[in-house]
């Protein structure tokens, strides 16, 4: 009888641990996809931000390029870069870029730039500038960043490309300059990229 009841239990161990197994594994896998489809969806939004659904008729989020590791990107591993097309024809392409000197460590952007060069626009996907201060690169907290639409390495040339306190053309935000300064460097960075490779980022 107390064999038996030693087998009952033990049967009943391993039931309970398969079945608590397949839960957690069931919940991870839910999690997972869940947060891929969230990232997706973060992507989708700003990359619609930076490009009008109007200047393109391609899937901008399918259609990617693979980008070696780059000093000008600030990038130590492999990234993707988005293409835009209308009709087949190149538009835009929207990097993947970091800023590594700010304030607080790494800024990432996603940074635009149409087929003449100009810049479509940039974006702050993840930072962690210090609130009040650094922060002011969201979109959410001023339109400092709005200030790099249209820009080039013409508009201006590439030696005003420095915060004003640098002798450049762009304002710092009060109370930080380093976080700006970063940004600054990093947009003319992806633009020199650009101009590098221009013609295998298509390909």
């Amino acid at each position: 009888m107390k064999f038996k009841q030693i087998l009952i239990s033990g049967f009943l161990l391993w039931l309970f641990s398969v079945i608590g197994t397949a839960l957690v594994a069931f919940t991870q896998q839910q999690t997972v996809e869940r947060i891929a489809a969230n990232e997706k969806a973060v992507l989708l939004k700003n990359l619609n931000t930076l490009l009008p659904a109007e200047k393109l008729d391609n899937d901008i989020a399918q259609d990617t390029i693979e980008l070696q590791p780059s000093p000008l990107l600030g990038s130590k591993n492999t990234a993707l870069a988005y293409r835009a097309r209308k009709n087949g024809e190149p538009v835009a392409v929207v990097f993947n870029a970091i800023a590594a000197d700010g304030y607080n460590g790494a800024i990432h952007l996603l940074i635009g730039v149409y087929d003449d060069a100009t810049l479509a626009g940039v974006r702050v996907v993840k930072h962690n500038e210090t609130p009040g201060l650094g922060d002011g690169i969201e979109t959410r907290k001023s339109d400092w960043i709005l200030g790099f639409n249209n820009k080039s390495l013409k508009n201006p040339e590439p030696e005003k490309w420095k915060v004003k306190r640098d002798g450049g053309d762009f304002d710092q935000m009060t109370g930080a300059t380093i976080t700006p300064r970063a940004i600054v460097k990093a947009v003319k960075n992806t633009l020199l990229y650009f101009e590098q490779n221009r013609e295998r980022l298509y390909q």
